[in-house]
């Protein structure tokens, strides 16, 4: 065995000892789980979204294999966030209602865009949907909810089955796909109002929660929920052809 082999086996045995412990990581399910409750309806329970978590971070830990490159830590969040996200889903939780008011709302952005030729705002499309503006934001709420939306996942409105994901360290395409999504979804966060960019930014990745986002803009939580809702609905109408 040469030096430069003995180094990397050195090293590969001390990434599997960071994560022998699982309790070690019960810190990051919980940040993960508190950081995704803002996509979640107001019936789930934080301690639902630990449980799951916790799952999806045993499962990290028996599958996890250093020589793909990834550290324990990046993987575990991705199994982390699929098991809460694949437990949702087999909740059957969301209302067709809440899917077709999704559809409606980036269909009424996309309108108002193209229309004036600049960005819609909440008023807007409130009255191109024909409702009341409190009545606009429990829709978008609702569906920022329904999707499980985030800016790192799919903009289909159905996020990939994690299934193996040392294949998706080691595909070149999967890669190269992702890069190309980046750069559209950076694009077309630039072109937001500066306000939406903000919340944005400070919560996927500054990873700070509403409260904290709330205290810098110096608005309520529930405000930032909302433009946090709007912001993401203006992604999706905007990238809904990308793929």
């Amino acid at each position: 065995m040469s030096v430069a082999d003995s180094i990397n086996m050195y090293e590969q045995t001390k990434q599997c000892s960071q994560f022998s412990s699982i309790e070690d990581y019960a810190p990051l399910v919980k940040r993960i789980a508190q950081h995704m409750m803002l996509r979640m309806p107001a019936s789930v329970q934080i301690d639902d979204l630990i449980q799951a978590g916790m799952i999806g971070l045993l499962e990290a830990s028996q599958k996890y294999d250093a020589a793909h490159g990834a550290s324990f830590e990046t993987y575990a969040g991705i199994r982390i966030r699929g098991a809460i996200i694949d437990e949702m889903r087999r909740g059957d939780w969301v209302p067709r209602s809440v899917h077709r008011n999704s559809r409606r709302i980036n269909q009424a952005i996309a309108d108002i865009e193209l229309r004036e030729g600049r960005d819609a705002t909440s008023a807007e499309i409130a009255n191109e949907l024909d409702v009341d503006i409190n009545e606009y934001h429990t829709m978008s709420q609702d569906a920022m909810c329904g999707r499980l939306f985030s800016i790192d996942e799919s903009f289909d409105g159905e996020e990939p089955h994690l299934g193996d994901i040392n294949s998706v360290f080691s595909t070149p395409h999967v890669q190269t796909h992702k890069e190309s999504l980046k750069l559209s979804i950076a694009e077309a966060i630039r072109g937001l109002p500066e306000k939406e960019q903000m919340v944005l930014s400070l919560y996927y990745t500054e990873e700070l929660n509403l409260k904290e986002i709330g205290l810098i803009l110096n608005v309520s939580e529930s405000r930032v929920s909302q433009i946090h809702s709007q912001a993401t609905l203006r992604l999706r109408s905007r990238l809904k052809d990308w793929l």
